[in-house]
């Protein structure tokens, strides 16, 4: 059974960081383009950040770049959010997704995790 677990969320203040991680059970998430995605309440889902599967290329939605940074451990099939100068926008569950292209559109994604919670506040 294909599977996604995102883990790390939590409370953080202002100016804080967080590392999620994205860990896949019943494939191996090098053969995948990953992307992370994020949901604020009352807001539509959006694309974050994503990692090919082939070099690692990533790539940011304009709001997170340079604050964001996404990266893949194969050998432990994992896929990281390292998540810098945490800003109150940026609260929202978070999710990781898993395909062949990346790509920060969700509709390009047939594997998703349930999500894990970041709050940013004083």
């Amino acid at each position: 059974q294909v599977q996604l677990v995102e883990s790390g969320g939590g409370m953080v203040q202002p100016g804080g960081s967080l590392r999620l991680s994205c860990a896949a059970s019943g494939f191996t998430l090098d053969n995948y383009a990953i992307g992370w995605f994020r949901q604020a309440p009352g807001k539509e889902r959006e694309g974050v950040s994503c990692i090919s599967r082939a070099n690692g290329s990533t790539y940011y939605a304009e709001s997170v770049k340079g604050r964001f940074t996404t990266s893949r451990d194969n050998a432990k099939n994992m896929v990281y959010l390292q998540m810098n100068n945490l800003k109150p926008e940026d609260t929202a569950v978070y999710y990781c997704a898993a395909d062949s292209y990346p790509s920060l559109h969700e509709g390009t994604y047939a594997y998703w995790g349930q999500g894990t919670q970041v709050t940013v506040s004083s």
